[in-house]
Parts: C-alpha cells; sequence; structure tokens
C-alpha cells in the first residue's frame, strides 16, 4: 500500500508555516471521576505531534472520546484531560478548543486540541458539508489513528476527501507497513493463529486467512467447535455445533492449498469454568461429558510452538486458552514464548486484539513481537480482508 506520510512531508520542508489538522485515536481509559488511568494511547500519538511542530507547522489535534452524544457537548465527553496529559509530556500549554468546525486560531509553532469530533453533529455519518468545513481548517490533513480506520467518519474519511494535502501519521504508516508485510508479501511459511470464543465472531476471518497461510492455529471455543467438526468429544465445552459445517469448509480450502489446521493431541480439561475447579491433562478423545476445555495440553503446546518457530511470517490474534487462569494458561506461555523465539530468529510477527495484548503483557514477550497492532476492529477487519475506509481514501490522495 502506499501513501504518503507526514514523515516525509516533514523532512521536504512541506509542513512549515502550514496548518496542520491530526487525527489522533486518544481514547483513552478513565474511572468514575474522570481521571485517566492509562495514557498508553497518548504517549503513542505524541511523534506525530512532535513531528509537525518541529517542523514549524500549526498543529490542531482531534479524537473522539467515549460515547457522546452528537451536538452535545458535555464535561465528562471534553477533551480537556487529555489536553492536560499532552501539556505533561511536552512540556507546554495545550488550549482546548470547542465549536472549532466553523474556524480554528492556531499558529506555526502552537498546538491545539480540538474538542471530542464526536460532538459534531455529521461526524459519525460523515456529513459531506462537515467534511468540507473540516478540510477548510488545514493545508495538510494527517491520519494517525488506525484504531478507527475501519470506520468512514467525518475526520478519519471525510476531510481525506477535500484536504489539499493528505497522509498518514506515524502510527498509521507503521500498521499499514506491518500488516502489508505479514498479509500481502509475507515471508514464508505464513503462520497464523486465530482464538476466541465464538467461531460465528471470526469465521470471515478464518475463511479469508486460510486462503493465505500455510499453517492455521485455532484456540479457545474456537477450537472447540473445530474439535467437534473433525468428531473429537468436547464434553460440556463452549462450541457452536451449527457452524460444524462452516469449519469444515475452512479445513477444505486449507486442504485444498495443502496448508494445515493442527489438531490438539491432548487437552486441559476442567470440571468448571473456575480456576479451582477440578482439572486434568487427557488426551483429545478422553474428554468425559462432564468436562469443559480450557486449554490445550502440554505436548499439543510443544508441537504448535515447534512449527510456529519454523514460521517465516506469523499473525497471532488471540490466546489458545484461558491464560487468566494459571491452570489453564500453558498453551498461550508456550505460543507467546514461541513465537518470541521465532521473531528472535529472523520470523516476522504481529499480534493483534485486546485478549492478546494483554496476553503478551503476562508473559512478557511485548519487547519481542515484531509489531503489535494499535487497533482492535480495524486490525480484525484487515484480517477479514476488509478494505479499511481510512486506509483506502490515503491510497487514493497519496502525491495528490
Amino acid at each position: 500500500m502506499q501513501v504518503n506520510t507526514l514523515e516525509s512531508l516533514a523532512k521536504s520542508g512541506s509542513l512549515a508555516g502550514k496548518r496542520v489538522f491530526i487525527r489522533c485515536d486518544l481514547n483513552v481509559p478513565r474511572n468514575e471521576e474522570g481521571q485517566i488511568t492509562n495514557d498508553a494511547r497518548i504517549v503513542a500519538s505524541l511523534p506525530a505531534m512532535r513531528l509537525a511542530l518541529e517542523a514549524g507547522a500549526a498543529v490542531m489535534v482531534t479524537s473522539h472520546l467515549g460515547r457522546p452524544k452528537e451536538g452535545v457537548l458535555t464535561p465528562a465527553d471534553s477533551l480537556k484531560c487529555v489536553a492536560d496529559r499532552i501539556g505533561e509530556l511536552l512540556g507546554r500549554e495545550v488550549p482546548v478548543v470547542a465549536g472549532w468546525a466553523d474556524g480554528v486560531e492556531v499558529k506555526p509553532g502552537e498546538l491545539v486540541v480540538l474538542e471530542n469530533c464526536r460532538c459534531n453533529e455529521g461526524e459519525k455519518k460523515c456529513n459531506d458539508e462537515l467534511a468540507k468545513k473540516y478540510a477548510a481548517l488545514c493545508d495538510v490533513y494527517a491520519n494517525d489513528a488506525f484504531g478507527t480506520a475501519h470506520r468512514a467518519e467525518g475526520t478519519t474519511y471525510g476531510i481525506a476527501k477535500y484536504a489539499p494535502v493528505v497522509c498518514a501519521g506515524p502510527l498509521m504508516a507503521k500498521e499499514i507497513d506491518a500488516l502489508t508485510q505479514a498479509l500481502e508479501a509475507p515471508k514464508r511459511p505464513l503462520a497464523a493463529i486465530v482464538a476466541g470464543s465464538k467461531v460465528s465472531t471470526k469465521l470471515t476471518i478464518l475463511s479469508n486467512l486460510a486462503e493465505k497461510v500455510d499453517q492455521l492455529i485455532v484456540g479457545g471455543g474456537i477450537l472447540n467447535t473445530f474439535l467437534l467438526a473433525a468428531g473429537h468429544p468436547i464434553g460440556k465445552s463452549l462450541a457452536e455445533p451449527d457452524l460444524v459445517d462452516e469449519c469444515r469448509k475452512v479445513l477444505d480450502i486449507l486442504a485444498k492449498k495443502g496448508a494445515t489446521l493442527p489438531m490438539p493431541v491432548d487437552v486441559v480439561a476442567a470440571k468448571a469454568f473456575a480456576a479451582d475447579a477440578p482439572h486434568r491433562i487427557c488426551g483429545v478423545d478422553e474428554v468425559a461429558e462432564d468436562e469443559m476445555i480450557l486449554d490445550v495440553g502440554p505436548k499439543t503446546a510443544e508441537i504448535l510452538g515447534n512449527a510456529l518457530k519454523s514460521a517465516g511470517t506469523i499473525v497471532w490474534n488471540g490466546p489458545v486458552g484461558v491464560f487468566e487462569m494459571k491452570p489453564y494458561a500453558g498453551g498461550t506461555e508456550a505460543l507467546a514464548n514461541a513465537i518470541a523465539e521465532a521473531t528472535e530468529k529472523g520470523a516476522f510477527s504481529i499480534a493483534g486484539g485486546g485478549d492478546t495484548v494483554s496476553a503478551i503483557d503476562v508473559f512478557g514477550v511485548k519487547d519481542r513481537i515484531s509489531y503489535i497492532s494499535t487497533g482492535g476492529g480495524a486490525f480484525l477487519e484487515f484480517l477479514e480482508g476488509k478494505k479499511l475506509p481510512a486506509v483506502a481514501i490515503l491510497e487514493e490522495r497519496a502525491d495528490k
């Protein structure tokens, strides 16, 4: 995918004296008092702001926060807490501007935060007149919010149709490069791990990846449905029997191209969904009617881990077991370490999704994964093979 980048514009001197509008993802978690509990998204967005400021631009930054009612700005929806944190991190005053769609005063070297964009009436539906107003505010539009790339909204898509110059911010550019490297031009063998509670939520991903990968590993409730499709007993495990035929279609796609979906040889089965429930390691065909599968067994984890260590590219979405409970964390930990080891040997690895990122933190492999995606829904839609509107418009406006 070819797009203009904020970095290249800054290096060429094209931002000096220009009005730069940056769409970030600053939708940070807050407690009941409205205090930010995790500023990771703010920290991740700072490079784009610094790039533009150091290049001599007049910088405007906006984002959505929470789920406000369009046309109404309440204190709970305000980006003031975000602006204050940006100011602390950059060591400067960062004013917040409300009612900004009709005009903003900002000079070169200044940075302002434009209030919660989803409070603007017409933002979510990408109202064309509103998009034109946004575009009139700037000389350069930069999208640095991959997490919203699957949404065609005013500040993610509409403005990019009309702004004089359109580009990707550093975060967006890295995400595009990583996803392209993983799925459009992968180093082979390409392995993908797709796990979760339900096949129905990831069926499109499974079908799309089956066409691309050399090996597909499934886990969680998804694995249970595939086990049903293969004729294995699953006791009272979470599964979707009505999707067994769809799982068989995925298996057929893989088989026709010589790819594989390795089935477990052993599992961790428990009497109940609880850390202190009676549980045991047993063969995949030995699960009793009153047991549920909550993780792959150690032999399976070793087999899967060894397969991943020889991969050239690894895409990871979802833990293979209930890793939050120690008795059922072994499979996910083994795969996390195998992916990290493969990466250190030269494989390219990309991981995404909330549970996956949590597992990466729990098992301490964050610095041993090539790229960790910043976009939950957008990452999943990319894996589904969907065209992301905000990325598509950046491609369309490249060098224009």
